[in-house]
């Protein structure tokens, strides 16, 4: 079985904004393998882990037969920085942090990850199990009258 987490590294810009409030904004721009560069990120996170869980596998495969398969980042704002609170490849996991309030941005999933993660999803999907027609019971029956 391969290993069930890569290390990766994000990047972010600065961009500037026309607002009152705020002078900028950070966006994320970059994802690399740990170790390599990444080409016009203003702002590198590192030695962030990309876990991968056996519960998530079907999340994954939703991720991986969109359109365009993503890979999510969790952030948030700290002192005028962006820190890193996770990677994930799961729809499910980015939407519940999404809902939590927590910023979370995309960038195209690497092609080289792609397969890594679909054998592992593959491997430990289960489909859901098919639901069967529930029984009547005689309180729950309309009786016909002629």
């Amino acid at each position: 079985m391969q290993p069930q987490a890569v290390t990766v590294a994000v990047g972010f810009n600065r961009v500037p904004l026309a607002s009152r409030w705020a002078d900028h904004a950070w966006r994320l721009v970059a994802l690399a393998p740990a170790g390599m560069p990444l080409q016009g990120a203003e702002l590198v996170r590192d030695k962030l882990e990309l876990r991968l869980y056996s519960d998530e596998a079907e999340n994954y495969m939703l991720n991986l037969t969109a359109t365009e398969p993503m890979l999510f980042v969790v952030w948030r704002l700290e002192e005028d920085a962006p820190q890193v609170l996770t990677v994930t490849v799961s729809y499910g996991e980015a939407a519940r942090m999404l809902d939590s309030g927590e910023n979370v941005e995309g960038v195209p999933l690497p092609e080289d990850l792609r397969g890594w993660i679909e054998d592992f999803a593959r491997y430990h999907y289960q489909p859901p199990e098919k639901k069967t027609k529930q029984k009547r019971y005689a309180s729950t029956r309309t009786e016909r009258r002629a």
